[in-house]
């Protein structure tokens, strides 16, 4: 059975006091795409093992993981998905870890005051925390894809079930458990919203180090367009991986600098008492087969559709995603 302290690891203290991740103990392979251009075009570098990828995994079933690419053609119009709602209070906010994977913004999600319903869920949902993941440069980083498209990055907003569970490891095991909100991030303009939580990051540069991080909105980060998403059956993509998550992939991206993303890449896997220091960089899964699933859109996409903001291109003729 996994155990409270991997879960933790792998997705935060979500209000329940920071348990830190042990000392890796051996090198393994992970994912690192090499082109901008596919989500096919990936390979295997060596890299010593960060905390969540230390300890055996029992995943169940196996069918369900994600991320995946999402195949526009292949997905099935569902005139039945609602508008998302998402209801975030600021005061919620409490602090900024790195976790030695990621940095998490974590929330309160002891009451209904950071609530995600609609879109396609049936209960309300707490949030719990956001994170990024991103790629050493700008053509790629992402971890899910859209017709093999690829982004410098992608946030993830993890919420769980309270409408079924009382806690938040409970939920993390369960069918319906977590809904996780994905957004891209593609180069262009600097994003305002992000600029604080950007001025934040160098108090967290090295792996378990915290600060406290207040009166943030989250809802800065989501496009203008809540409406247009893909929707489905996965699974957490750093261990426990378990397939308890409703995915919902927003279509609009949202802006952001290089410098920004750059500081992103400032942070360090590595503690500050490590005497080999290493960016934190390429911090993504590698996709996983559909295997079957049906991936859902709100939006049909035979019929003409916004035209894509300035600055937008495709995989075949852009240099930075």
């Amino acid at each position: 059975m996994v155990t409270l302290r991997v879960l933790s690891a792998a997705l935060g203290r979500c209000a329940r006091g920071p348990r830190r991740p042990q000392t890796p103990r051996a090198p393994r392979w992970v994912p690192a795409r090499m082109c901008g251009m596919s989500a096919c075009s990936s390979r295997f570098v060596l890299s010593q093992v960060h905390p969540m990828w230390q300890e055996p995994l029992a995943i169940p079933g196996g069918n369900r993981q994600s991320p995946i690419d999402i195949a526009v053609r292949n997905s099935i119009f569902d005139p039945h998905l609602r508008p998302l709602v998402a209801k975030y209070d600021p005061r919620t906010c409490q602090q900024i870890w790195n976790n030695g994977y990621s940095f998490l913004v974590e929330y309160d999600d002891t009451m209904d005051k950071s609530t995600l319903s609609g879109g396609p869920l049936e209960d309300r949902y707490r949030l719990c925390q956001f994170h990024f993941h991103w790629g050493e440069n700008n053509a790629w980083g992402s971890e899910h894809t859209v017709d093999h498209r690829l982004y410098p990055a992608e946030l993830h907003l993890v919420h769980w079930n309270a409408d079924r569970y009382s806690l938040f490891e409970e939920a993390v095991m369960e069918e319906n458990g977590l809904a996780v909100i994905g957004v891209f991030l593609k180069v262009g303009k600097r994003h305002e919203g992000l600029q604080k939580l950007v001025d934040a990051l160098p108090a967290v540069r090295h792996r378990d180090s915290m600060v406290e991080f207040t009166k943030f909105d989250p809802s800065c980060l989501l496009p203008s367009n809540m409406e247009e998403y893909w929707t489905y059956a996965g699974s957490l993509t750093t261990p426990p991986l378990t397939e308890a998550v409703c995915w919902i992939i927003l279509k609009q991206p949202i802006e952001v600098s290089h410098d920004q993303l750059a500081v992103f890449r400032s942070l360090l896997f590595t503690s500050a008492e490590e005497e080999v220091q290493k960016s934190m960089v390429n911090n993504f899964r590698s996709q996983q087969p559909l295997k079957g699933r049906t991936v859902r859109s709100s939006f049909s996409p035979f019929l003409p559709q916004t035209p894509p903001a300035e600055g937008a291109s495709s995989g075949a003729d852009r240099t930075e995603a």
